[in-house]
């Protein structure tokens, strides 16, 4: 009996889909350490015994309010567990005190009821007030003047005025500001929509240092800083996930001692070498919730953009459940042109400024070097095309057509978890 071909599996949607292995294939995924075996005692842990500040108890007193940042759902975040972890916390010392929990959207959608109750449990939703942060609402924010390298900043007022504030988040490579979580959360999560458009400006985005894993010198990464510094959490804490999404590390404390330690964790675990260009990638954007819409779906794109050589392949699947999506500004930009040099030439003109033109950089850019195809059941054949991306019903069959058309020898990598795993070239 002939055994059956190896396969590959690919995070897609809240599943996976298997893709045969392309003989001589490098499979790259992240070498995450074990998931803990009591998260909850972690977490307590670290919020009573924090990296250069005083435990949460010491900290809170009866009668402050308590504005928590949490990432909105398209992040994998463990919001429950951490902010069950707080709330004990906060509770021992200070019973009653008023917690409000900021979901720190920056310019993405608010979370709707349904969705905020899968995110944060019913028992957070009755103890704590939970408000969507919306960049677009000014009436909401508060203005500090300006930070770094002119940016303007607006922050919401409720992070602002109150009297203890904590950010949460969860700390992988990110393809722009270097890593995720830390200063983040605070700006652009909790920034206004003129804050967030500095940040993202088409010459902060086109430089070649803001990239995965580079912190140092990364002008997005330094800005963002800059601007939580004005406005900075009494107490920090970011988790590490491993592809199931459990709890790797919990590390606690000021926040930028607290992140650059957790920044050290994810480099080690999500950052892979490769040993020269491919000329197919077939990568993912890991799945729910990352992979919601197409928006997101660039990170996916971008993690294969690393290691593709100029004139590859690109394949990624990605649910886009969520479309687009149609809300925000990316069909918009999207559409504003004909082809990808366009969008760049367009984005990159005097005075063009649009919300989510940062994305269309990037993607932009992607095209610039490989053709992308894209498997999705979220978008129709005509709209991955109106996105400047080639369509696929069959992503098994695309990536056999992709190896064949480059011919013998083709060097062929698969990033099964997408963005979770950053592959470079060596040397």
């Amino acid at each position: 009996m002939t055994a059956a071909p190896p396969t590959v599996s690919l995070a897609y949607g809240r599943g996976a889909i298997d893709v045969p292995l392309q003989d001589g294939a490098l499979v790259i995924t992240p070498q995450d350490d074990p998931a803990l075996a009591d998260p909850a005692t972690a977490l307590r842990d670290a919020l009573r015994d924090p990296l250069g500040v005083p435990p949460l108890r010491e900290q809170v007193r009866p009668g402050m309010t308590v504005a928590v940042s949490v990432c909105d759902g398209t992040r994998a975040q463990p919001r429950p567990a951490v902010l069950h972890a707080l709330l004990e916390e906060i509770d021992a010392a200070a019973p009653g005190c008023e917690v409000v929990v900021l979901v720190a959207t920056g310019t993405h959608r608010g979370n709707t009821a349904e969705e905020l109750r899968e995110m944060l449990g019913d028992d957070v939703l009755a103890r704590c007030s939970v408000v969507n942060h919306d960049a677009r609402d000014r009436s909401s924010l508060t203005s500090l003047g300006t930070a770094g390298d002119g940016v303007p900043l607006e922050l919401n007022t409720l992070w602002v005025e109150a009297d203890l504030r904590i950010t949460t988040g969860f700390v992988e490579p990110h393809f722009f500001a270097g890593f995720s979580g830390g200063p983040k959360m605070v700006a652009p999560g909790l920034a206004g929509i003129d804050t967030v458009m500095v940040l993202h400006d088409a010459t902060r985005i086109g430089s070649p240092l803001a990239t995965w894993g580079v912190v140092e010198d990364n002008p997005v990464h330094r800005d963002i800083r800059a601007c939580a510094a004005l406005a900075p959490p009494h107490l920090a804490l970011d988790v590490l996930l491993d592809r199931a999404k459990r709890i790797t590390h919990v590390v606690c404390g000021e926040l930028f001692a607290m992140h650059a330690r957790a920044c050290e964790l994810a480099r080690a675990a999500a950052m892979r070498a490769v040993p020269e260009p491919m000329d197919v990638v077939v990568t993912t954007n890991s799945g729910f919730p990352l992979d919601q819409n197409l928006y997101q779906a660039v990170k996916g794109m971008a993690a294969a953009e690393r290691v593709v050589r100029p004139g590859g392949s690109v394949l990624v699947a990605a649910e886009c459940a969520d479309g687009l999506p149609a809300h925000g500004s990316f069909a918009e930009v999207l559409g504003a042109a004909d082809d990808p040099a366009g969008l760049l030439e367009l984005i990159s003109s005097e005075g063009f400024s649009v919300p989510d033109q940062w994305q269309v950089q990037i993607l932009a850019r992607i095209l610039g070097k490989a053709d992308v195809q894209l498997y999705c059941d979220g978008l129709g054949p005509d709209a991955v095309r109106a996105a400047h991306l080639t369509p696929t019903a069959d992503l098994a069959g695309s990536i056999a057509e992709a190896v064949e058309r480059h011919g013998p020898g083709a060097r062929v990598c698969y990033l099964p978890e997408g963005p979770q795993t950053i592959p470079y070239l060596a040397g």
